[in-house]
This record gives C-alpha cells, structure tokens and sequence, in this order.
C-alpha cells in the first residue's frame, strides 16, 4: 500500500474557503480505492476544536519556527488526519490568509511535513509527500535542502491556482532554518525575495495541476504569473489532472439542500427548486431561464465583463440569481444592477453552502466566464445538476464542457456553452445563444442530460494520481 501524506491549508468539510478544500477533503476516498491510505495534514485551527479535542498528541515541536507545537491524531470522513496545533500561528481571529506573519505560519506547515516525511516523528512513514498550493510549498522544498534523519519521501506539487504564490521580504530567508545554499535561482529565491511556490515547484519531483489545459496554459506568460520560465525548464514533470467531485455531496437524487431531488430522467422535478430560487432571490415567477452566479466576485472570474451584460441579459429575457462576494466595487455594481432590474436579478453578498446546492438544483444555466481557470468545481456541480454551463474557452473549463455548436449538437454531446475571448461582445453572445437554445425544451433538455450522464466524479482522476505516486515509487 502506498502511504500519502496530503498537506493543505484547507480541507471540506473541517475548513474550506474555496474548492482546495473540495479536492483535499475528496482525495483520501478517491484514492483508497486505488490501494493509497491518504493522510491529510492540516493546521488545528480554531474551527478545528471539536476534532481536536481529545485527539492524541503523536509528536511536539518545542521550537517550529519560533513556536511549540503539537501534532494531533484525528480522522476527516473516515479516513487519517493529523493537525498541527500551534497556537501562536494557527490560532487567529478573522480569515485563514492575509496575516503579517503567513509565511512563518505556512512555512511551520511545510516544515512538519517534512519531518513527517523524513523520519522525525517516529512511527509515521509517508512514500510520498503531496504538497497543495503555495500555503504547503515548503514542505518539499525542507525535504530537499533540509531533510529528517530517516528516508525521504518522493514529492508532489499541485497547483491548484498559480496566481496565488506566497511571495516575502528577502529578510525571512533567514528565519525559515535552511542552509545557505537553498538561497539560489533554483532554490527558494525569487525575483530578490521568497517565493513559496516557486520553492516548492523547483524541489518536488513531480508537479501536477488541475487541469490538462491549465498545465499547458502556464507555460505561456499570459497564465503562467512569472513562473513560465520555470515551468518550461521543469515541463517533463508536468502533468494536469482535472478535478472530480464527490458525488456523496454533489448528487441532485439525494441532495437533502433541494425541496425536489430528481435525476436526468425526471427533468421536470427542477422546476420545484426553480420557484424556491425565485423565492429565495426575490425573483419575479416565470419560464423564462434563470441563470446563477457562484463565485468570488474577481476581474479573474470575468466579473468585470458580466457587470456589462447585465442589461442585455434582462433585455433578452434572462433573470440572475448571483451569490457571492470579493471586490468592493464588483459587489455594489452587482447591488445596482439588483436595484435597476427588481424581480430580474438577485444578489447575495457572501456564501452559503446549502444555498450553492439550491441554484445548482434550481437555476437554468451557470455563469462562469473566467479569465483564466485552472480547473473549476461549479461547473462540473452544474453538470451533474442540469444547471447548464455558460463557460470561458480556458483552463479546466476548456477540458469539461462541451460547446453546443451544430455539430456537437447533431453527434448528441453538447453539455454547454463556450465562448472565446472574455469580453462584452462574446458574453452577450454566449448568453443569447444559451437563451435560444433554451426556448428549445428538446434542445435544452438534451444538452441538460448530456452533462448529467457525464462522469466527472474522482474515479479516473484517483486512478492517475495513484498511477503518478506509483510511477515516483518507481523512481526511488
């Protein structure tokens, strides 16, 4: 059996801020039917209490970067959880990120993954460290220039989104406790500072992201975010593996958030969560389709853009149901349009879990016209839920949803809608032929049970993550 240990800063359903959390909490069940005992090492935040108590302490620390620390022993749905708990790092009022000190705090996380990876926690041993984002980076990049006493796991980088990279002061260099030589172009350096990602993609044996398409896209500098350079020089390692979801949490035939569950062949129950998303939205009643929002409100998310439609898509007959919150600005001008088009559209600053599950369940179509996408969840949520996806031709978008041309159309596989380069003219575009093809029920619901027949659960996902750590086993 090979034995993984999953570093993040987040994982469904203990802590979650945006899809890592997916993706880590779902990795431990995809991969054990694979033969990989999956561990997830995590920072014992606060909302973490209740797990944490009375969890057996394995391991302590009496100076990890500054602070003492204990490792605790839990379990998440099932399956091994370890908890670094520091409460001088972890245990903070406000959100998980964006402290003064988030690269003592992360690279603390790093280091305890290297020390489980290596032999210093005495009765843990890890084949392979799998390292998720920037926030767990470190860890192989302490494996290689700073290792335990015992044999060294193979690494794994994910990059789940490289635009975020956990970049520092050059001045913290000398606080992280590596030798000299890890302050190098090809070590933890970058562009005269630290830079976490990049650390951790130089030193790790293997890199992945979450998308096929979004493994080639970084190689060109309009995605790659300054790291291109280095992805080019490391392509030989670098692979894309598109997300899954569970289907233990994301089914519309046992969704408990829907007043009506159904399946691809009973349709007709959506139209019960349709007028529960009319209620909840202050929506006017009617067949017109409802398109949803589900999102961070960024310019990476083509907000900006879909600010622009809005008129056009209330003139051609669409209503919005938006649920979100980010950028001050992008947020009132979602508000005003909310004020301009009472009954029209619907606006919900913030996020609400179960609510997410009712427009998935509830609307007609999802709007996701993202700049850049390294995989995305909510339309494969949106497949598996009829809620047909109106997408950007980037990333992970690019690789799940099926453009509902002619042609695709004809040959019966078109699961959504694609447009090409994010602007005003192709989102309006996009939009009015999602419409049309609305104002089709046969259409319409063909392209619905396209995308619901899919399979987009973890099954062949697990299976190439566990064929890479075997293939890396190989190597050893």
């Amino acid at each position: 059996m090979t034995r993984v240990l999953s570093v993040a800063s987040e994982a469904f359903p203990l802590v979650k801020t945006g899809g890592l959390a997916d993706v880590v909490g779902a990795l431990p069940a995809a991969l054990a039917e694979h033969g990989v005992e999956t561990t997830t090492l995590l920072p014992a935040y606060p909302s973490l209490a209740e797990v944490a108590t009375g969890a057996k302490v394995v391991h302590r620390w009496r100076d990890l970067l500054g602070a003492e620390a204990r490792l605790l022993a839990g379990t998440i749905a099932g399956h091994p959880l370890l908890m670094l708990d520091a409460p001088l790092l972890f245990a903070r009022i406000g959100g998980l990120y964006d402290h003064a000190d988030d690269w003592r705090r992360f690279a603390a996380l790093g280091r305890a993954a290297a020390d489980l990876a290596s032999g210093v926690v005495k009765g843990r041993h890890f084949d392979i460290l799998h390292a998720h984002d920037w926030q767990a980076a470190m860890g192989p990049a302490y494996l290689r220039y700073a290792p335990g006493p015992g044999p060294r796991a193979r690494t794994v980088m994910t990059v789940h989104n490289i635009a975020f990279q956990g970049r520092f002061d050059a001045a913290v260099f000398a606080e992280l406790g590596l030798p000299a030589l890890a302050w190098a172009v090809d070590g933890v350096e970058y562009y005269g500072g630290v830079g976490f990602l990049k650390a951790g993609l130089e030193a790790a044996d293997a890199i992945t992201t979450v998308s096929p398409t979004y493994a080639a896209e970084i190689r060109d500098g309009r995605f790659g975010m300054g790291l291109e350079g280095l992805i080019n020089v490391r392509r030989a390692v670098v692979s894309g593996i598109v997300n899954g979801i569970d289907p233990a949490i994301w089914n519309p035939q046992t969704d408990s958030a829907l007043p009506r569950r159904y399946a691809a062949t009973t349709l007709a129950g959506r139209a019960v969560n349709k007028r529960a998303v009319e209620k909840k939205f202050a929506l006017d009643p009617g067949d017109g389709p409802i398109f949803t929002v589900i999102s961070r409100l960024t310019w990476q998310k083509g907000m900006d853009v879909l600010a622009e439609c809005l008129d056009d898509l209330v003139a051609l007959g669409g209503r919005l149901a938006l649920l979100g919150s980010g950028d001050a600005a992008l947020e009132q001008a979602f508000l005003a349009a909310a004020a301009r088009h009472p009954g029209r559209i619907g606006v919900t600053i913030g996020y609400d879990e179960p609510l997410s599950h009712l427009l998935q369940g509830g609307a007609d179509a999802i709007l996701i016209p993202s700049r850049f996408e390294p995989c995305g969840l909510t339309q494969l949520y949106g497949l598996a839920y009829g809620c047909v996806p109106v997408v950007a031709r980037t990333g992970g978008l690019a690789d799940t949803v099926i453009d509902a041309n002619e042609a695709a159309l004809a040959a019966g596989v078109a699961t959504g809608f694609q447009l090409g380069e994010v602007g005003y003219n192709s989102l309006s575009h996009a939009i009015r032929r999602a419409i049309d093809a609305y104002a089709d029920p046969a259409i319409w619901a063909a392209v619905q049970q396209n995308g619901m027949r899919a399979d987009f659960s973890w099954r062949q996902s697990g299976r190439r993550y566990a064929d890479l750590y075997a293939s890396l086993e190989g190597q050893s």
